[in-house]
């Protein structure tokens, strides 16, 4: 089982992150935004990924320490459990509905992280998320877990869904990356001979 723990303790958050990459989707997840618990909660369930979160933080600030450090830390368990990435497809991609909204999610578990957003928001929160921190919670996975990642809202009104499917989206391309191809499960998938980076 490709398994990893993470824990993160600044003076602003103190985080516990297990994931399992050959999970089944099973989640235990408390931020204290209830937002954020329901969309890492749908992480795990659509990649598959058994993911295990306690997180506290300063939220009588706002939510933007807690949301970035949750990034960070489940980034790196990911990275950890990855291991030296022999054997993973490597790239994924998905197209997810959500009622009127279409989002597009491509990834690459290359080692080299870089994050392209293209979604845009038309109210400031999502219970009490900050909407643009969704964007900085992409932002922090991608470069902990050293992920090429590109999201994609094609088009959308309901802020809720075009949030969501950006987050099934995430998980369905990640259980497709992080899966073993068994034709050369062996193999770093990559004509260097590694993917380096993280």
């Amino acid at each position: 089982m490709r398994t990893a723990t993470v824990t993160r303790a600044t003076s602003e958050t103190s985080i516990s992150v297990t994931v399992n990459l050959d999970g089944t989707g099973l989640y235990t997840v408390s931020t204290g935004i209830g937002f954020l618990d329901h969309m890492l909660e749908q992480l795990s369930r659509h990649s598959l990924i058994d993911l295990d979160l306690q997180a506290t933080g300063d939220l009588h600030i706002d939510g933007h320490h807690t949301t970035e450090d949750c990034g960070i830390a489940i980034g790196e368990a990911i990275a950890r459990a990855l291991g030296s990435r022999a054997g993973i497809t490597r790239y994924g991609d998905a197209l997810i509905p959500m009622d009127e909204t279409l989002t597009r999610v491509a990834l690459d578990i290359s080692g080299r992280p870089y994050l392209v957003w293209k979604v845009a928001f038309t109210q400031p929160k999502l219970g009490t998320l900050d909407s643009e921190l969704v964007k900085e919670f992409f932002h922090a996975l991608a470069g902990s877990a050293g992920i090429t990642l590109h999201i994609e809202n094609l088009y959308g009104v309901n802020n809720h869904h075009i949030v969501e499917s950006s987050f099934k989206g995430v998980a369905r391309a990640l259980r497709t990356a992080v899966s073993i191809d068994a034709r050369k499960a062996d193999a770093i998938p990559s004509t260097k001979g590694s993917l380096g980076g993280v």
